[in-house]
């Protein structure tokens, strides 16, 4: 017997705005009958391609050291670092940057969310093959 897992869940202060920022880099909708709307204390978003569920959750206290668990976002097109520009655009913030950590342009940038919740960045598939 094993498991599979149901939904990814985040806690937060503010579930709509924090939902609506994450679809926006996700390219995640509401889920179907059951949209997300300012005041709600739970909101759900899913990958029209994968069927992967988040689920924001308000919970009432702030976040106050690194996460445990974090997203680990590839660039379904461009680059990692045209990705980075696109999220700080939309309010992400830069945590720490290790882009040449394994060599130059081969690592990660770790980024916030606008709650303080950290998630990183990886190269593109593209950038990847090119490497190789």
């Amino acid at each position: 017997m094993t498991s599979y897992i149901s939904h990814t869940s985040v806690d937060c202060k503010n579930a709509y705005e924090l939902s609506e920022w994450w679809k926006q880099v996700l390219g995640y909708v509401d889920v179907d009958g059951d949209p997300n709307e300012p005041g709600h204390e739970e909101c759900m978003i899913l990958s029209p391609q994968t069927g992967h569920h988040v689920l924001f959750i308000e919970v009432p206290e702030g976040k106050q050291v690194k996460n445990r668990v974090h997203f680990d976002l590839r660039p379904s097109d461009g680059t990692r670092d045209e990705e980075v520009r696109r999220l700080r655009d939309l309010g992400a913030t830069v945590v720490a940057d290790h882009s040449s950590i394994h060599g130059p342009g081969i690592g990660w940038v770790t980024l916030a969310d606008p709650e303080g919740n950290e998630f990183c960045v990886l190269r593109s598939d593209a950038e990847r093959a090119a490497q190789a």
